[in-house]
């Protein structure tokens, strides 16, 4: 059986990950006007950063950044990861530098610029001659959650057909309260919301989604080419009733840095690197 395991695990690395990190994140503003969303930190590291822990915790190594706005920052966090976790000795008659002992993780990691303007479906498009011929991973690089990655792939495996998309029900953003008459007879704090399921990211996709992605560097992923895949039949939702939070605010990014602050972070599925 460790056997077995092991061989799931080495076949998983090869599988692709693609993370969006190129959008303009304007509401959140107070931190977006010097770096990328994705580069916003919690707990001192990027949430793209925790993003691929989680991946990397279910045997997913290789990272396809799809970059954008101040993709630059991106890049220059990856070419200074490995001196960042390293011991260094630095000999300055010589100027030899010298590395050891780095906590760097296993990681492969492609840095791609998919254009400053283009949307969702575009960005990914562009990546196509990167993905052809194997199922690949997808999310957002502004989301965390505990889901289970391995029980997605296997769902995903189950059903044979294009795309897989994980649905959540998010927390509502307030308490919400029942009344007879003037006084409280209920009190939940965050209860879920009356809304229902909602598209949490963390996709599988065969490479047959690139030919739903026909609009250029504008093609929206989650209206024409999402839509049209439901329509044909070819997506089904795996339904994740854990946890789940995007960061699309200041009141977002303060809630996730007190999860971490409190050591009970639902998605830190690790025990190794940084904090």
């Amino acid at each position: 059986m460790i056997g077995k395991n092991r061989l799931h695990l080495e076949r998983r690395s090869y599988l692709k990950t693609v993370i969006l990190c190129g959008g303009f994140g304007t509401r959140l503003s107070e931190e977006t006007h010097i770096k990328p969303k994705p580069m916003v930190e919690i707990g001192g590291m990027p949430i793209l950063w925790h993003i691929m822990k989680l991946y990397n915790r279910f045997g997913y190594r290789e990272f396809l950044l799809a970059l954008g706005y101040k993709g630059e920052v991106v890049k220059n966090f990856f070419l200074n990861y490995h001196p960042f976790t390293s011991e260094i000795t630095i000999h300055l008659a010589s100027g030899k530098t010298v590395f050891s002992g780095a906590n760097a993780e296993d990681w492969t990691v492609h840095l791609i610029d998919t254009g400053l303007s283009s949307m969702t479906g575009g960005r990914l498009y562009r990546l196509r001659d990167r993905l052809m011929g194997d199922t690949f991973m997808l999310t957002y690089g502004d989301g965390v959650s505990d889901v289970d990655l391995n029980d997605l792939m296997r769902f995903h495996r189950s059903h044979g057909r294009i795309a897989t998309v994980t649905a959540v029900r998010p927390t509502a953003r307030f308490g919400g309260m029942q009344f007879d008459g003037d006084r409280v007879i209920e009190f939940k704090e965050k209860p879920q919301t009356g809304e229902g399921w909602i598209n949490g990211g963390f996709f599988v996709f065969e490479p047959g989604i690139f030919d739903y992605l026909r609009e250029g560097d504008q093609a929206i992923l989650e209206q024409q080419p999402l839509s049209t895949l439901a329509k044909d039949g070819q997506m089904l939702a795996y339904k994740h009733s854990g946890f789940w939070q995007c960061m699309d605010t200041l009141r977002d990014k303060n809630y996730l840095e007190e999860l971490w602050s409190s050591g009970q972070a639902p998605w830190k599925w690790w025990n190794e690197g940084p904090n």
